[in-house]
């Protein structure tokens, strides 16, 4: 029983080498028979008793030592304002015999020694300011955002000349390719001059002759009159002499007439380009026979550049002659140009007007034909070009932003006038303003922040998550 073990012993006794928890406890005497096992289980219920209650006893004696040696706070006050030890407030003697143990011990301090309360121990939750919300703004300033007039249309060249033949005959050369550009004066095909020279070779001989028939009635002419002025020749002959004369002049001028055709029916065989452009089809080879009037080849002029497109009736009396434009198109170039035509008469079944748009085009980059959108330049108002990010709702679902103003935040009302790529375009605030674009949604109307200038990229990369972040007042 206990730490030791019994065995069976020769003798008056039953016990081990060293003696027993009973025996130590003085319960155990040499005994005989009956007697002996009665003894030993009363010791044995002792020891169990001392153990269990005794062991309990000592830790309520701590337990109460530990909670007397603490303080008791008066509510309401805080620490350092009403605290007073609970064994003051059991003992009726001020410093009594137990708190004087106490003191003696180290569990408590005596209120002489303790040090003065803190102004951060003694101050109360009212007296705590809150921290403020932290807030990016950014200064904007008002501008002149452009009205403009959205139209759709395409890409038209200014001019398709098909340069056509004026004399006939077989092309025996072809000096461009399609695609090549060319000026005025350029050749583009020659043809064949075929019995041209030969006969303009007739006629410098026919003018020959005649030129000298001329020169030879000319003479008759002023031998006749001279006759007829000595009387040698009688008057009535002077009429044959003067009709020679204009048959022979007559003659000279229809010579050089024939001369001269054959000449420009020459210089028709070499078909040259009158206007600056492109060659394109449809363009003769060599060989073709061409007749008057037959296409040699085809000239796209590009520059200027002009772009087609309807307006709406509505917004037709928008638009002017000399009003400024910019041209998108869908292979993503970007043109400025001059509205230099609007249409008087309205399309019957679309009820819109054409316009043109003339288009710089030295380049050479813009091409026919291509789907494009141009916004015409109609007026400006002055507006606020911010980020969209920027805008927020009130409790009424009104649009806004807010601003702040000696480190107050408001909320002003906006109408959205406009848009593009960068922010969108409001208008309904003064002409600058300080616009928060960080944690708009997190403060409310009137309340004061922490605002620190500076911008949407610079914002999002370097500000701490804002105060308060995991919800927001937006009301205003």
């Amino acid at each position: 029983m206990g730490a030791g073990l019994w065995h069976e012993l020769p003798g008056p006794f039953h016990r081990t080498d060293t003696a027993g928890p009973a025996e130590a406890a003085g319960c155990c005497h040499p005994v005989h028979g009956p007697a002996r096992s009665g003894r030993i289980g009363i010791c044995e219920k002792m020891i169990r008793f001392i153990m269990s209650y005794g062991v309990a006893f000592v830790l309520i004696l701590l337990i109460a030592g530990w909670l007397a040696s603490g303080t008791l706070v008066e509510g309401g006050k805080g620490p350092g304002a009403g605290e007073e030890s609970i064994i003051d407030i059991l003992e009726v003697q001020k410093d009594g015999p137990v708190h004087s143990l106490f003191v003696s011990l180290g569990l408590i301090k005596d209120p002489e020694q303790a040090p003065e309360p803190t102004p951060e121990a003694t101050a109360t939750p009212a007296d705590i300011p809150a921290a403020l919300q932290s807030v990016r703004y950014q200064h904007f300033v008002a501008q002149m955002m452009p009205i403009e007039v959205a139209v759709r249309g395409q890409t038209n060249a200014n001019a398709t000349v098909s340069v056509r033949a004026e004399t006939s005959g077989i092309v025996k050369q072809v000096h461009v390719s399609k695609g090549d550009h060319v000026n005025p004066g350029d050749p583009l095909c020659t043809l064949d001059e075929g019995t041209r020279l030969a006969r303009k070779a007739q006629g410098e001989a026919a003018l020959i002759q005649a030129q000298a028939s001329l020169e030879r009635a000319r003479a008759d002419f002023d031998t006749n009159k001279a006759l007829r002025d000595k009387g040698l020749a009688a008057a009535n002959t002077a009429r044959q002499f003067q009709v020679n004369l204009a048959v022979a002049e007559a003659a000279v001028r229809a010579a050089e007439s024939a001369l001269n055709d054959i000449t420009k029916d020459i210089e028709r065989t070499r078909i040259v380009s009158e206007i600056s452009g492109v060659v394109q089809d449809p363009l003769a080879n060599v060989g073709d026979m061409l007749n008057v009037s037959a296409i040699c080849a085809t000239i796209v002029q590009l520059n200027p550049m002009l772009f087609t497109g309807k307006v709406a009736e509505a917004k037709v009396s928008e638009v002017a002659i000399g009003q400024q434009a910019q041209v998108s198109t869908v292979t993503g170039q970007s043109v400025a140009g001059t509205v230099h035509f609007v249409s008087s008469i309205a399309d019957r079944s679309t009820r819109a007007f054409q316009i043109e748009i003339e288009l710089d085009n030295s380049d050479g980059k813009l091409r026919d034909g291509v789907t494009s959108v141009a916004r015409i330049q109609v007026g400006a108002i002055p507006a606020h070009l911010i980020p969209a990010s920027a805008m927020t709702l009130d409790t009424d679902g009104k649009l806004g932003v807010r601003t702040v103003t000696d480190d107050v935040a408001h909320f002003v009302p906006i109408q959205i006038v406009g848009d593009e790529a960068n922010g969108v375009w409001i208008s309904g605030l003064p002409e600058k303003a300080d616009i928060i674009i960080l944690g708009q949604e997190f403060v409310s109307d009137g309340q004061r922040v922490d605002a620190r200038e500076g911008t949407i990229g610079s914002s999002l990369a370097n500000a701490e998550t804002p105060q308060g972040a995991t919800g927001g007042d937006t009301s205003s």
